[in-house]
């Protein structure tokens, strides 16, 4: 249902343009995958088991203030003896010993991270080599302000926001397409108009002097 009404569709049109300025699906424009599909909640199991996952790994180090190492070391005494109990009570109730494949990851996982990553380690050098100066100039501004933002807040809560900020903003979207992209439409001619009436009434008013012609020798 749009949440704009009749006499507004003169200065408006029906089908704002796109906020990231292409009409392909937002899945496309994720890469697609197995990725996009967590970051769209395709998958509503393991998407939110990632995310509980993460969310209680940033409760134990950074509310519980749990040592890394110790952590580790108590996941591993866990899996052990869960491992040693599921092991003797297969002798004694005649159940299936635990497949070893069970706790293996897969070469495809692999496979499908070195990709991702390599993906992004060569759109990181199209960037920084200057091929698009707008990217570029965009790309060091962001980080300048996430360095600057970084001051502020641990880095362990700062990649938990920026975490849950990515499982959560694309599913959003994709829900609210047309609201927020109508939205954004809008603001964008608001400041449009905003800015033709500052330089009509403000910006053409300031004097300014006589052009002072060139001399030529």
């Amino acid at each position: 249902m749009p949440i704009y009404s009749s006499s507004e569709s003169d200065d408006f049109p029906a089908s704002p343009k796109r906020l990231f300025g292409s009409e392909k699906p937002l899945h496309a424009l994720l890469g697609g995958g197995k990725a996009a599909d967590i970051l769209l909640w395709r998958n509503k199991n393991l998407s939110a088991a990632i995310l509980i996952g993460s969310t209680i790994i940033w409760f134990l180090f950074e509310v519980v203030e749990y040592n890394f190492v110790t952590l580790l070391c108590h996941t591993f005494m866990i899996l052990m003896l869960a491992l040693l109990l599921w092991s003797m009570g297969a002798d004694l109730v005649d159940l299936n010993r635990l497949d070893p494949r069970t706790i293996t990851v897969p070469e495809s996982t692999f496979r499908w991270l070195f990709a991702k990553t390599n993906r992004i380690l060569l759109r990181f050098y199209d960037v920084s080599s200057g091929k698009d100066l707008k990217t570029f100039i965009l790309a060091i501004g962001f980080l300048w302000i996430l360095s600057g933002i970084g001051d502020y807040f641990s880095s362990l809560n700062l990649l938990y926001t920026g975490f849950v900020f990515l499982m959560t903003i694309p599913a959003l979207y994709e829900r609210y397409q047309d609201q927020v992209d109508y939205l954004a439409s809008r603001g964008n001619r608001d400041m449009k108009k905003l800015y033709q009436k500052i330089d009509s009434k403000v910006l053409n008013k300031i004097p300014r002097g006589p052009l002072k012609e060139k001399k030529r020798y």
